[in-house]
């Protein structure tokens, strides 16, 4: 797939190694929860639960399978799409920005912060080749997830 600038999501992150935009999770989960019904697996799972106990779960794993189905995203950052009150949207359209690489402050920006956990400091790497190199270089070369 050709890098698309319109898939440099506000903070940096590019929205083209997500797994939520690829989808491939979403179809996997579609796929086995389909596969599940065809072989009427909880017949199996509520006879095997008495030797095995996690068994006893498995229509918790199927609605966990049903959640999985839908991570998937219609519509990019850049294009309205992600949670509806994305801190980091409002901020950069508000400033008029077309993304947090053209903020003098983002290093130390505390709104980013709630990125850390899943993606470590990726989205600050990719923050800072936006700004030193520009998009076009960017999109040419590694995009940090």
């Amino acid at each position: 797939m050709k890098a698309n600038k319109n898939l440099v999501a506000y903070c940096g992150l590019y929205c083209g190694s997500c797994f939520i935009y690829q989808g491939k999770i979403a179809d996997l989960a579609r796929d086995l929860r389909k596969e599940l019904r065809a072989t009427k697996f909880q017949r199996f799972a509520k006879v095997i639960s008495r030797y095995f106990k996690p068994y006893k779960n498995y229509e918790q794993a199927c609605e966990l399978l049903g959640m999985m189905v839908k991570l998937r995203c219609k519509r990019t950052c850049q294009d309205g799409g992600g949670p509806p009150l994305c801190k980091i949207r409002n901020c950069c359209t508000k400033k008029e920005y077309t993304g947090c690489w053209e903020c003098t402050d983002f290093e130390k920006c505390h709104t980013l912060d709630f990125l850390q956990p899943v993606h470590g400091d990726a989205h600050l790497k990719n923050l800072r080749k936006i700004k030193k190199q520009g998009m076009q270089k960017f999109l040419q070369g590694e995009k940090y997830w």
